[in-house]
């Protein structure tokens, strides 16, 4: 299996031939071509145009990260995956009202079934939660009944509200209390946390995006405009609790991460190298961690998991099959 590449300190990505290799303050690395799907960038390097032809015959994904841990853009191989016929479909959802009002039902819907997942999964470990579930259900059963997008993600708003509140009591760890959600920048530890884990499940999505039929740029939940990427938001909202938030829960209960692992600067608080590299190692077990896959009657790691969320919705916008959220069993 392919895996992607992280480069976290400054310096020069180069080619030699047919071999890639990042150069920094610690020497060189080489990056093994056959098996790299992506890479993802948070230092600052340099590049040249013969780096980059060779990513587009290699069909290797470049991801760019600023300071802060936020996704900045993409360099992606030639779309010899676009279909015109996906595109023309996926813009027909968008446009008729009613196609994408149900497609943004289901991610929500995905969103809060994994959400409520994940909080029965610590009430079961003794956390006291039940009131947060129940204060989700009653907003989860009106899910259906909405008859517009923003009455929708209000409804998706307050659950996450909820949720977020439920943080405090399944962390217990005082230096990462949640208060309130901040961004850009974030307000605290744990914002910062939650942060730097979505920008990395909006770009891994993304990334599995590219390997479809689909556009990134027309989604359903969240609004096709001049923002340059939607679709990859909408599906993530659907594996952000069981993937992003279970990431962060490990790592605050076995204290892989601490206080320590953040500084202060003049916009913001940042997540230091050392923070980061910890946190996208469990990232990745996490995306590579397998279950049984109900449909398929066979393992499937959590990343191939997202990509066959992707060709269920492709499946649903040419009309095969009506399309329906993956929702976590355990």
């Amino acid at each position: 299996m392919k895996k992607t590449i992280y480069i976290f300190s400054d310096g020069e990505l180069k080619r030699k031939d047919n071999t890639l290799f990042f150069e920094g303050e610690n020497g060189r690395k080489f990056i093994p071509v056959e098996n790299t799907s992506e890479i993802m960038v948070f230092g600052e390097v340099s590049l040249n145009k013969r780096f980059l032809e060779f990513l587009t015959q290699s069909e290797i994904i470049l991801h760019f990260f600023n300071h802060y841990g936020y996704y900045v853009g993409s360099y992606y191989p030639r779309e010899h995956f676009n279909s015109g016929y996906m595109i023309l479909r996926q813009a027909e959802h968008y446009n008729d009202g009613s196609k994408r009002l149900y497609l943004a039902q289901k991610f929500v819907e995905g969103a809060y079934k994994n959400i409520r997942q994940v909080l029965k999964y610590y009430s079961n470990r003794g956390k006291d939660l039940e009131d947060v579930i129940y204060s989700i259900e009653k907003l989860g059963e009106s899910i259906d009944s909405t008859s517009t997008i923003n009455e929708l993600m209000a409804i998706e708003g307050n659950i996450r509200e909820y949720y977020y509140k439920a943080f405090d009591e399944i962390i217990q760890n005082p230096d990462f209390k949640f208060d309130f959600r901040s961004k850009r920048p974030p307000q605290n530890f744990l914002n910062t946390l939650i942060s730097f884990g979505n920008s990395l499940m909006y770009t891994t999505t993304l990334s599995e995006i590219y390997k479809t039929h689909l556009d990134p740029r027309i989604g359903f939940l969240h609004a096709t405009n001049f923002r340059r990427f939607s679709l990859n938001l909408d599906v993530s909202e659907i594996f952000k609790p069981i993937i992003v938030d279970r990431t962060i829960f490990t790592l605050l209960s076995k204290k892989m991460v601490t206080k320590e692992d953040f500084e202060e600067d003049a916009e913001g608080l940042l997540l230091k190298e050392k923070g980061k590299k910890v946190f996208v190692q469990e990232f990745e077990d996490k995306l590579a961690t397998t279950i049984k896959h109900r449909t398929l009657s066979n393992n499937v790691s959590y990343r191939r998991l997202i990509r066959l969320e992707l060709y269920k919705l492709e499946k649903h916008l040419i009309e095969e099959e009506q399309y329906k959220p993956f929702i976590a069993q355990w």
